[in-house]
């Protein structure tokens, strides 16, 4: 049976019971993207399935309650509040300064962030709200992320890396790129961070994407700040690096630990670092590709790739990590891989035409 939305709780719970009448009670239940995790949770809690109810994963899921379990652990964060209306938002911006930052509870990703630098800058926001808002201050700080298994009472294998540019910053046109640390006193500040965060968030296994804010004490030690949890596989390009590079299949394992199998992350004893870059489609869609060359020397690039065809209509509504450029790369160092992705947001060239314009998308480090 087909849905208009897996989203739509009720309606895939319609579907799901007239499948209960041609296949009988289903025994599990699995998710593998983050939209669809409460949903599945729902799923389970009505058909008394086992995996994770709605109540085992609403600190996940909710960016409000995630921080309150996360404050409640000692761990450091940026200061937060719930941001029902804009006379919260202000007495929040009034009690921390600005700059402030607003995003959906419930949202995925850089989905609906907000950066407001002063009061008029709330004009900038939707009113009234569509959806329950979180409003927390503004952390300069670079961002980086955690990818990985942790066990139930440790760490599994990890990799910790760093974003060459804020991930919010993907929604107004910058492309979005990741490299894996090689720092081993970073690594070792971000290793007990996860560790001292998880023993305060779960007791069960569960495949994780952790970012964090990475600053620096005035003593130049890593400082390691709370940003955001998904319990399941991290997005664009992070799972292909992870068996391409790695050897080690985020997916397989996530889907272990929803089946009730056990799971088994081997540690990861390889030196090779990975990278990844996703580009923006930067003009209204839908749209039409018109050019897409990467002209770099062998090796000086990724090692995979997908590009947009020529001719290719984007559609509306799409993301662009279905259908725009996606890079991944892989070297002996951070700095040799963070090389290789500014060689290729250089050497890139795009063209689209959106509707009746043609609009030309070029990129500089």
């Amino acid at each position: 049976m087909v849905v208009d939305r897996t989203s739509d709780t009720s309606a895939v719970l319609a579907a799901a019971i007239d499948l209960t009448r041609l296949c009988g009670c289903p025994e599990r239940i699995l998710a593998l993207s983050e939209s669809d995790l409460d949903t599945a949770a729902r799923l389970r809690d009505y058909f008394r399935l086992p995996g994770d109810r709605f109540g085992d994963i609403r600190h996940f899921r909710d960016k409000l309650r995630m921080a309150e379990k996360v404050a409640a652990s000692g761990i450091a964060l940026p200061a937060f509040a719930d941001a029902p209306d804009k006379t919260a938002i202000l007495e929040f911006a009034a009690r921390h300064g600005w700059p402030i930052v607003v995003k959906p509870r419930l949202g995925a990703g850089s989905r609906g962030f907000v950066k407001l630098g002063s009061e008029a800058d709330l004009n900038s926001l939707e009113s009234p709200a569509t959806e329950p808002r979180l409003v927390q201050t503004f952390c300069p700080d670079p961002v980086g992320h955690i990818d990985g298994l942790w066990t139930g009472c440790r760490l599994g294998a990890w990799r910790a890396s760093r974003y060459l540019a804020p991930p919010a910053e993907y929604l107004s046109g910058r492309p979005k790129a990741s490299v894996e640390i090689d720092d081993m006193s970073l690594l070792a500040a971000v290793g007990k961070f996860a560790h001292n965060l998880f023993n305060a968030l779960s007791s069960k296994p569960l495949i994780f994407h952790l970012e964090f804010f990475i600053g620096r004490h005035d003593d130049r030690t890593p400082r390691v700040r709370f940003l955001e949890i998904g319990a399941r596989v991290g997005g664009t390009e992070i799972p292909a690096v992870w068996q391409e590079v790695h050897n080690r299949d985020l997916f397989a394992v996530a889907t272990d630990l929803q089946l009730g199998r056990p799971a088994q992350l081997a540690s990861l004893d390889d030196e090779a670092i990975g990278g990844w870059l996703v580009v923006p489609i930067q003009v209204s869609r839908p749209c039409t590709v018109v050019t897409a060359e990467l002209d770099l020397p062998a090796g000086a690039g990724p090692y995979a790739q997908v590009m947009p065809s020529p001719g290719a209509e984007i559609p509306a509504g799409s993301r662009d990590e279905h259908v725009g450029p996606r890079f991944r790369f892989s070297g002996p160092s951070s700095a040799v891989v963070a090389e290789k992705i500014r060689r290729t947001v250089a050497a890139l060239r795009l063209e689209y035409t959106p509707r009746d314009q043609l609009t030309f998308a070029g990129y500089r480090t």
